[in-house]
């Protein structure tokens, strides 16, 4: 069977690829520390899961809108009023399968063939992938330290070519847990509006990032810039993973497109989990996501000043998402033979860092802390005890 160029072209996902073997070791009977994989261990709130129950008594679940249930999209519309400070008109609301599908569907809207399209290196990799897959070239600019590993205006100013149509960005990201500072953010989305270009902004971990020195929520990007498309999710700040519900918000002018790309891509988003997402909105549900959020920034002290006892540096502390990016250039292992031996040795599973670009793939390994103290704490015990084998002499 011939295969397409565009499926030979996509690399695999080693975060997957990595809890594919972990799981594989975890059947032949040995305990692994899964902290690879980018999803919260507490599962979908208690009144979510008491709604999917009650819906599954036999009653016929039809097909929804495309854009999803207008109550579900005026309570996301109202969820983005409280959370992040922003108006947004219900109808501009897109429910989707899945953040992925939102970057599916907006990605369809505005990508053509030859299109250049700027994203930060390191970063998550579907998202390149929905552009490259409809033919845009995906120009991964490289970033550091000093940006916090995020695009600024300056580097999207110095890329901006004669081909260049819109820029990707994630505040906070994946894999590095940091977040482009608001004002940053405001003036990269500002330049590249200038330019007529596209802004897709992913703050599917938004709310879990930290609060201002105020004590403020973060702001969504599209307070400062309603042209911008905006993907989210339950998945994450919710910890529903598996049921596959996520959202994007986009100017009134591209409504109709993606009514019509949803139509023909996937119908609509999952019937059952539209109407019990309802139940995130509650006050019951939104005080237990909050204290979820607590608890990962816990998890996060915990993680970070583990691995500086154990001798391995983060550059850059996180400040939301679940994730830490680690330099492991100081053990002599590149960062695919450090997740390799690590889960080989001592039945800890990571993700190295060529699953998010080119620029510091070699040197840096993603952990996610979306796992129990309890796994947490044993995880770093092995790493610790793994990291002094490499320093012991041969």
């Amino acid at each position: 069977m011939r295969i397409s160029q565009r499926a030979e072209a996509v690399a695999p996902f080693y975060a997957m690829e990595f809890g594919k073997r972990a799981a594989e070791l975890e059947a032949a009977g040995h305990d692994v520390i899964k902290l690879s994989i980018g999803e919260p261990d507490f599962g979908a709130p208690p009144a979510f899961l008491a709604a999917i129950r009650e819906l599954t008594d036999g009653r016929p679940l039809t097909y929804t809108g495309a854009l999803g249930l207008p109550e579900l999209r005026t309570a996301i519309a109202g969820f983005c009023r409280t959370e992040f400070g922003v108006d947004v008109a219900p109808r501009r609301v897109v429910v989707t399968s899945g953040a992925s599908a939102a970057l599916l569907l907006s990605c369809a809207a505005l990508v053509d063939p030859g299109d250049e399209v700027l994203v930060a290196d390191p970063s998550y990799p579907c998202n390149r992938q929905f552009a490259e897959s409809f033919g845009a070239h995906v120009r991964l600019i490289p970033t550091t330290p000093a940006t916090r590993f995020q695009l600024t205006s300056a580097l999207v100013t110095d890329a901006w070519g004669e081909h260049t149509r819109g820029v990707m960005v994630a505040s906070p990201s994946n894999p590095t847990g940091t977040s482009v500072p608001y004002d940053e953010l405001v003036r990269i989305c500002a330049d590249v509006a200038d330019r007529d270009g596209w802004r897709i902004v992913d703050e599917i971990y938004l709310g879990l990032a930290d609060p201002g020195p105020d004590g403020a929520r973060p702001t969504s990007i599209l307070a400062a810039d309603p042209g911008a498309i905006v993907i989210n999710s339950f998945s994450k700040y919710f910890g529903m993973t598996g049921w596959r519900l996520g959202w994007c918000i986009v100017p009134d002018d591209l409504v109709p497109v993606m009514e019509r790309l949803a139509q023909n891509y996937y119908i609509c988003p999952p019937t059952p989990a539209q109407y019990a997402a309802l139940e995130c909105f509650t006050d019951e549900s939104l005080t237990l996501a909050e204290a979820r959020r607590e608890e990962f920034r816990i998890r996060r002290e915990l993680v970070v000043d583990g691995l500086a006892r154990i001798g391995l540096d983060v550059p850059v502390v996180p400040d939301g998402a679940f994730y830490v990016y680690l330099d492991v250039s100081p053990t002599g292992l590149t960062s695919s033979e450090f997740c390799d031996r690590a889960l080989r040795e001592v039945h800890v599973s990571l993700t190295p860092g060529k699953d998010f670009g080119h620029h510091t793939a070699d040197d840096h390994v993603r952990l996610s802390y979306a796992a129990s103290i309890d796994e947490l704490t044993e995880g770093l015990r092995r790493l610790g005890e793994f990291v002094d084998t490499l320093r012991r002499p041969a």
